[in-house]
């Protein structure tokens, strides 16, 4: 492994991202959106990139995830340089260990919440029975067990983007990314869902890596990196422990 990803002791940093730049092109002009930046994230932690819209945290996101290049940097995730994957590879690496929860949902109007659960697990390569199993467990952690049979029109907000948790759990990821996972929800539902991303850091283990510009979310996180302008302005544990949202009442619908 080279210098530049050597780690601290313990606990050992599951995603790295080092000198990550990227731009986009509009005609002759050039925007830079991420400058030089480096960071660690540790698993078993709710890390909470913070920001305006528009200051790049998303495309951070994104290449910390392998879903895009970065133009210059190196960024390694569970070990692995994804630089140096295939895109064959990459599509492999991002179905066997990682999680996305997104804003829109991203459910298919004709599936029940347990099948949209299960869908992923088959691509997987798992069996009917143990797919089925994993995808109820995951909508019971989340809190939607009575109304897993339910279709996504049927389904409150909330109730949706825990279905969208849920199918993101059932694979037991190592990594889990969310972008703006709250920005579609009124103020509780968004309580509900960070606390929900808090409890699988705290009891899978997991890397969950959070965007969002919403205020609200940084008492809940583990950690905080304040971005602007496409760069890292700041790093801090908050004030108000996340502690105080997993003692919170159990989702209701």
């Amino acid at each position: 492994m080279s210098a530049a990803f050597e780690t601290s002791p313990s606990p050992a940093p599951t995603l790295q991202a080092r000198n990550v730049r990227k731009s986009f092109a509009s005609g002759r002009i050039e925007s830079t959106v991420l400058h030089d930046l480096t960071l660690d994230v540790r698993g078993g932690e709710l890390t909470l990139i913070a920001g305006p819209s528009g200051c790049g945290k998303s495309t951070l996101l994104a290449i910390l995830s392998g879903l895009q290049p970065a133009d210059g940097g190196s960024v390694r995730a569970l070990g692995h340089e994804l630089s140096g994957l295939s895109l064959n590879e990459l599509e492999h690496f991002r179905l066997q260990h990682t999680g996305f929860v997104f804003q829109g949902f991203n459910l298919f109007p004709a599936l029940s919440a347990l099948e949209q659960v299960e869908l992923p697990l088959t691509y997987m390569g798992l069996g009917k029975g143990t797919a089925r199993q994993r995808a109820i467990e995951s909508l019971e952690e989340v809190g939607l067990g009575p109304r897993m049979q339910l279709r996504p029109a049927e389904l409150s907000g909330g109730e949706k983007q825990r279905v969208a948790i849920a199918r993101a759990l059932a694979k037991r990821p190592e990594l889990l990314f969310a972008d703006e996972p709250t920005s579609a929800l009124d103020a509780a539902n968004g309580q509900i869902v960070i606390d929900i991303l808090h409890r699988i850091a705290r009891n899978h283990g997991t890397t969950v890596l959070c965007v969002s510009h919403d205020p609200r979310l940084v008492g809940h996180a583990d950690r905080v990196l304040a971005m602007e302008d496409g760069r890292i302005l700041s790093d801090h544990v908050p004030s108000v422990s996340p502690v105080i949202a997993s003692e919170a009442k159990e989702p209701s619908a």
